[in-house]
């Protein structure tokens, strides 16, 4: 057999495999280790090169960076269990509940901020769904419209620092998660901005889907509301400044940030009163669970892509990849739809795990900044969330929604969200400076063209030509 045929082989056992519905993870060790066994049958390579797998495997659990993943992890385990959810919404629905559309823009603003101090999809949309919903449906809101806003306004988190996907992505790009979490930020603002738009445009056609909150429904206005809102809000904000404020600064690495911003979660639950030996024992058995289903799929792409390579499987994908018509726009288009569609089927950290290592060096080949690759490939990944049927933010919407909620208003409440970030993954690719602006430039200097020029003390002799460091 020729060695051309190894890669598509592989590709294709894998579907095969997961079109079966075996675990991603067992999947991607197992189509790698019988097509490792078949390639040094056949001779592509030789057993010395598969037994280097023990150290591929004992660098990423050595990875420090992939710790920061299970201190994300219960930062906002602890965090969705201690009321802060509870606090921001209440106080910030009251706020904006006079206005068309009130509720909603609560929601959206709400979810940002939870987003930045949770990083976690599932912990924004049970909280907000569980708040606002039946608020939202008593007063009269859109079904589709109320669902729709809290399902996409969970799935911000995705792209708002401290993103898990952020820090996969960092990690198999080869790129710093601090630069990740700065190209992230114009793309985040880009994101709340839509969403308010689209709310807006609504409330100014619509406002019947989108009524205010009646008066008796609002609470103290004035000083009241504002402490009751700044009490919920400062603390968020101190967490956010512990958690992101110090990378940015270089005070610390995402591993120690998210460790401080778990002692923060706790610091919040107690100052909540609502810190228990239980809230910390279910966090951390779920903190566990994702852990260990994210190291899983990692050690299994380990294992495949360690015989894909062996077998040209890059070369292979680089050719087809390169010879795309329109170069780098024709890559990112093609590139872009391709994520869209697996999103259909996959969770992102299988995405970020089998597909991003591969499209990786062929976006370096073709000149494309890896950060701002990165940070697209995130923005598209959002979609997996909000894809009808399968996303999972419907699938936490449908788990807490009343029974009067129809599984139909949800997925249809889905289809304007989902425009909008697709949307946004169109700006971000016509307007890259949305995320290389916030990415640190360095001096500006390239090393390579510094001339240090000494000068010689004058001792009557003809002075040598200046040193000259290239």
């Amino acid at each position: 057999m020729n060695a051309d045929y190894m890669p598509p082989l592989m590709f294709g056992g894998l579907v095969v495999f997961l079109l079966i519905g075996f675990p991603v993870a067992f999947s991607l060790a197992a189509v790698g280790l019988f097509f490792g066994f078949i390639s040094i049958e056949l001779g592509f390579f030789t057993t010395d090169y598969l037994g280097v797998l023990p150290l591929r495997v004992f660098g990423t659990l050595s990875n420090d960076l992939l710790l920061s993943i299970p201190f994300f992890t219960l930062m906002g385990a602890i965090l969705e269990r201690c009321g802060l959810a509870e606090d921001l919404l209440e106080g910030t629905g009251q706020l904006f509940g006079k206005i068309p559309g009130g509720l909603a823009y609560a929601v959206i603003l709400v979810g940002a901020v939870l987003g930045a101090i949770t990083g976690t999809v599932a912990a924004s949309v049970i909280a907000m769904g569980m708040i606002s919903l039946p608020i939202m449906i008593k007063y009269g809101y859109d079904m589709r419209i109320a669902t729709g806003v809290i399902a996409a306004s969970g799935t911000i988190t995705q792209l708002i620092p401290p993103s898990l996907v952020l820090i996969v992505l960092g990690d198999q790009l080869g790129r710093s998660v601090g630069d990740m979490y700065a190209g992230a930020i114009g793309p985040s603002i880009l994101q709340i901005l839509l969403f308010i738009l689209f709310i807006v445009g609504v409330s100014i056609f619509a406002p019947h889907k989108v009524p205010p909150l009646p008066d008796e429904a609002l609470g103290a206005r004035g000083w009241p509301l504002i402490w009751r809102v700044a009490k919920g809000m400062v603390p968020s904000i101190v967490l956010i400044f512990l958690v992101l404020g110090t990378i940015f600064m270089g005070l610390a690495t995402p591993t120690e940030a998210g460790a401080m911003g778990a002692v923060g979660a706790v610091v919040l639950a107690v100052a909540n009163g609502r810190y228990t030996w239980a809230l910390l024992r279910e966090a951390m058995g779920n903190t566990m669970r994702i852990t260990a289903m994210v190291i899983f799929i990692l050690l299994g792409a380990t294992v495949f892509s360690l015989v894909f390579q062996g077998v040209d499987g890059s070369i292979w994908l680089e050719h087809i990849l390169s010879g795309l018509p329109g170069g780098q726009i024709g890559f990112l288009i093609f590139v872009n739809i391709f994520v869209f569609f697996l999103a259909f089927f996959l969770d992102f950290f299988e995405i970020a795990f089998i597909i991003v290592p591969l499209l990786a060096p062929v976006a370096a080949k073709l000149g494309i900044d890896l950060v701002w690759f990165g940070v697209l490939l995130c923005i598209n990944l959002q979609t997996s969330f909000m894809h009808p049927p399968f996303g999972f933010a419907l699938f936490y919407l449908r788990g807490i929604a009343p029974k009067t909620v129809l599984s139909r208003d949800i997925y249809w409440g889905a289809i304007p969200w989902l425009v909008l970030q697709v949307v946004l993954v169109g700006v971000v690719i016509l307007w890259p400076e949305s995320v290389t602006y916030w990415i640190d430039k360095g001096t500006g200097v390239d090393p390579s063209t510094v001339r240090i020029e000494v000068p010689m003390p004058d001792t009557g002799e003809e002075e040598p030509p200046p040193f000259n460091f290239r």
